[in-house]
């Protein structure tokens, strides 16, 4: 039923903004989504006018060949263990070994490409490829 939610909430927000814009979707939907332009969204703390940091949903320069227009679903966040909350865009989770195992676990890796795509270009430009996540 949550699913149904989401995926409603997600159809609802794109069709009332024409396009799916980082900077004005929610900073929970924010991460690990996609511009309508197909750059990544990535969550930021920025400083608010009373001086205080806020988070906000801001548009990436890493563009996602093949994708755009893209939430997250909450399966995906949970399949491959990531963080809705994350900050920015990081290969460091890479070096956790239970981290690669979720990653590259059959629920994750077979169902979630746009979060399997993340990563692998993120080891990629790293040098971080392993064996392990290729396969």
């Amino acid at each position: 039923m949550a699913f149904i939610l989401f995926f409603a909430f997600s159809l609802l927000l794109q069709g009332a903004l024409g396009e799916l814009i980082c900077e004005e979707l929610p900073t929970d939907l924010c991460s690990f989504s996609i511009a309508s332009s197909g750059k990544r969204c990535l969550l930021e703390k920025c400083a608010s006018t009373d001086g205080t940091r806020e988070l906000q949903c801001k548009t990436s320069e890493v563009v996602v060949d093949g994708m755009s227009a893209w939430i997250e679903t909450e399966q995906c966040i949970h399949a491959c263990g990531v963080d809705r909350n994350s900050i920015g865009i990081s290969s460091d989770s890479l070096l956790d070994p239970q981290f690669t195992a979720q990653l590259c676990s059959q629920a994750c890796y077979q169902n979630c490409p746009n979060i399997i795509d993340l990563y692998f270009n993120l080891a990629s430009a790293e040098g971080k490829i392993t064996h392990d996540f290729l396969h």
